[in-house]
């Protein structure tokens, strides 16, 4: 953190907390938090203002082009292109950018792009503040759950304008495009609007309602590149230029999003911020992340790590968010309009395939009413849309990614008891979703959606394996969809569906039909049987190889459900410990001229940077090594959780990056989503304190240092864990955690 930013943030702390209860006024969370960890590199995440879990996400557009454009943002920018209201946080893939405003000065009806200095760029949580150099302006950003709130000072006070780019969309080059805007200038203050778009998300529909704090006293509206005095706008190319009196006032805009209507965003605009208060609403923002936050309070020495911790927490609360308005309205699977029931909210952005591993684990432990009420979302997405999703966005499948992972998310809650108890429905959504549907592959037959019923599953269920010479990425969708079978085997036997169980279990089981023996590796096979020659076990071919955004090293030892029997198959735990030591000691080079982009984060083959590695640093506590688990995870921690731009290895993923090192500097991990129970590692703080349920899990570090990296023993509630595991139940019960460190093996 640069000394400005320090000097900023202590500003910034002192005017939020002199804002809070009294209680708060010497919490100082917020000032760990540092919203530009992620934004260089690969990490994909934006700095702009947000609530937890919020569906207005206002943040700058620097950067409209390419993979670094997934948030549309990228620290090494210069320039922005807008403020919108939608983004996502650390995806692989963009898009969203929705309503963008640019305020500037100079002549009206320009296309403003604005040059800025890094040195006047700051962002904590709900905040963001920017100077545009060119146009002389200062901007401020902060937001209520569906209302994004700007403040603009001018410094040329009779060069007031404010434009809205209705044709302004992240990676148009990747094919994401504008296809219907309806705008309607309401009168001299007020605009309305629906946009439509089509990318990631094929058929993305966003409304809103723009109120500016004074009237607009002239405008110019560009349609197609045209001049017009319309008031109401139809074209998927225009541009709305509106100039305000002079004055020394600053410019208050307000920006309610819907799901659904401009009606909706009008609701949502009246009950979430009727007035224009911007410094009250920024408190509201401020406390309410400074209460998400409370949920977890950690003490260390260590700077770097309270800043990694609270800001890892900070992303692990951008997504899902929810998609809904005020009224209980929103769109559906189906594109038609629904009406939430009582307690249900539907959400959207689900990065599951990324997600389940820790992000999910994690909430169910400090978000555990979410995280049913996320697990009912993805069922009512089902009963919409006819399968469960993977990767849904904002009313879309996109199938995006490995298999069926909502199952995953649905088995985790069944077995902490954040289901209901009628089953019936979650167990028909599973088995539906992971049942080869050619109704379903028709239906989206053409379009992206139809990956959401890939032909892995019908090859599963004829032949028991995924022929390499039938479909790319086999052994990564055959090993995931045997995790996901067993998931579904977990629901039934919950359900009481004993012949489903057993189905489902059996399937679970046909990852034995991918390990080669002789390598002590997950080996593609071919349709008659044969394996796949030659084996290159470091190769790499972004989608078109047997593995998923990576190869034969980082996808062999994903078997979460049947660690015991992977190491059957390695013949015994200590050949099973020295295949791991290969893992994190070999030669780090990736094969193939079209190696996927997501292996980063190398420790000889092992990639932090991507999710499929990260849970292999636990595997330790299989084998008669535990030593090596806080080896790893110390130099995971340390290496590739840094506090700056580029402090993310890999893409952030929706929260999974930062799920993974909070739930693993707190000393514990999930290793298998769906059976609760945990596996210890080395705590990273020397103390926290966890609030669950009605009281708080404290856990205590002895003796904890940079050196004194091993844990001797462990304490639960005063009694020795004897193995390294303890269940979720014992975690919710609370007391205290104790490790004991040492800088002895």
């Amino acid at each position: 953190m640069n000394k400005f930013r320090t000097i900023i943030y202590g500003v910034l702390a002192s005017v939020f907390f002199s804002c809070a209860a009294d209680g708060d006024k010497a919490d100082p969370l917020l000032d760990y938090v540092d919203p530009f960890i992620g934004t260089g590199f690969h990490g994909h995440t934006f700095p702009g203002a947000t609530l937890p879990f919020g569906m207005v996400q206002l943040s700058p557009d620097t950067h409209l082009y390419g993979w670094d454009a997934s948030s549309g943002y990228h620290y090494e920018d210069s320039l922005i292109y807008a403020f919108s209201h939608t983004h996502l946080s650390g995806t692989g893939i963009g898009d969203l950018g929705d309503v963008a405003l640019m305020p500037y000065s100079g002549d009206l009806g320009q296309t403003p792009v604005a040059t800025f200095d890094k040195a006047s760029e700051e962002a904590s949580p709900g905040y963001y503040t920017v100077h545009l150099r060119n146009y002389d302006v200062a901007v401020e950003l902060t937001t209520t759950l569906r209302v994004g709130m700007h403040r603009y000072q001018f410094g040329k006070s009779d060069e007031r304008n404010v434009m809205l780019n209705l044709s302004h969309v992240l990676q148009s080059n990747w094919g994401n495009a504008i296809t219907a805007n309806r705008c309607t200038i309401i009168d001299a203050q007020t605009i309305e609007g629906v946009q439509r778009s089509t990318g990631w998300a094929h058929d993305h529909l966003v409304a809103y309602r723009i109120e500016f704090s004074e009237p607009v006293v002239k405008r110019k509206v560009l349609v197609d590149g045209k001049e017009t005095e319309q008031s109401i706008i139809d074209s998927k190319d225009a541009q709305l230029h509106f100039s305000f009196a002079q004055s020394d006032e600053p410019l208050v805009v307000k920006v309610a999003i819907s799901a659904v209507d401009p009606e909706g965003a009008e609701k949502n605009m009246k009950q979430e911020l009727p007035g224009w208060d911007f410094d009250g609403t920024l408190s509201s923002a401020q406390n309410e992340w400074r209460n998400q936050l409370r949920q977890m309070t950690i003490e260390t020495n260590d700077e770097t790590i309270k800043t990694n911790f609270y800001t890892a927490l900070y992303h692990s609360m951008m997504a899902p968010f929810i998609w809904q308005d005020v009224d209980g309205r929103y769109r559906g699977m189906d594109k038609q309009i629904h009406q939430a029931a009582e307690g249900e909210v539907n959400y959207t952005v689900f990065s599951l395939w990324d997600t389940f591993r820790a992000f999910h684990p994690l909430m169910t432990i400090i978000n555990p009413e979410k995280a049913s009420i996320w697990s009912e979302a993805l069922v009512q997405k089902y009963r919409e849309g006819g399968v469960l999703p993977k990767w849904p966005l904002v009313s879309n499948y996109t199938g995006t990614m490995v298999g069926y992972p909502a199952v995953s998310v649905l088995a985790d809650a069944v077995a902490k008891g954040l289901a209901p108890n009628d089953l019936d429905a979650w167990l028909e959504a599973a088995v539906q979703s992971a049942t080869w549907r050619p109704d379903i592959v028709e239906r989206f037959k053409g379009t992206r959606e139809a990956a959401v019923m890939p032909r892995h599953i019908y090859f599963k269920e004829t032949l028991g394996w995924v022929p390499s010479d039938s479909v790319a990425e086999a052994v990564s969708y055959g090993l995931e969809m045997a995790y996901y079978d067993w998931c579904v085997a977990q629901i039934a036997t919950a359900a009481g569906n004993t012949a489903v169980a057993n189905e489902f279990k059996n399937k679970a089981a046909y990852f034995k039909h991918y390990f080669d023996a002789k390598s002590g590796l997950m080996r593609g096979k071919n349709y008659d049987g044969s394996w796949v020659t030659p084996f290159r076990p470091r190769y790499s071919s972004h989608e078109k190889s047997d593995y998923v955004e990576g190869n034969a090293w980082q996808w062999s030892f994903f078997t979460p459900h049947a660690n015991d029997e992977l190491i059957e198959l390695y013949g015994s735990a200590d050949r099973f410990e020295a295949m791991l030591d290969t893992l994190f000691t070999t030669d780090s080079t990736i094969e193939g001229e079209d190696a996927s982009g997501d292996i980063t984060g190398l420790i000889g083959q092992y990639a932090h940077g991507n999710e499929p590695s990260h849970h292999m640093a636990y595997l330790y506590n299989w084998t008669g090594a535990p030593h090596k688990v806080n080896e790893r995870l110390d130099q995971i921690m340390r290496q590739f959780y840094l506090p700056e731009p580029a402090g993310i290895i890999g893409n952030e993923d929706c929260g999974q990056m930062s799920a993974w090192y909070v739930m693993s500097a707190l000393g514990f991990y999930q290793v298998c989503p769906g059976d609760p129970t945990y596996t210890t590692g080395r705590p990273m703080v020397d103390k926290a304190t966890i609030r669950v349920g009605e009281g708080q899990l404290q856990i205590i570090a002895h003796n904890n240092s940079a050196e004194n990296m091993y844990v001797e023993k462990i304490l639960l509630n005063g009694r020795q864990l004897e193995k390294p595991f303890f269940t979720h139940e014992q975690l919710m019960d609370g007391g205290t955690l104790e490790f004991f460190m040492s800088n002895k093996k």
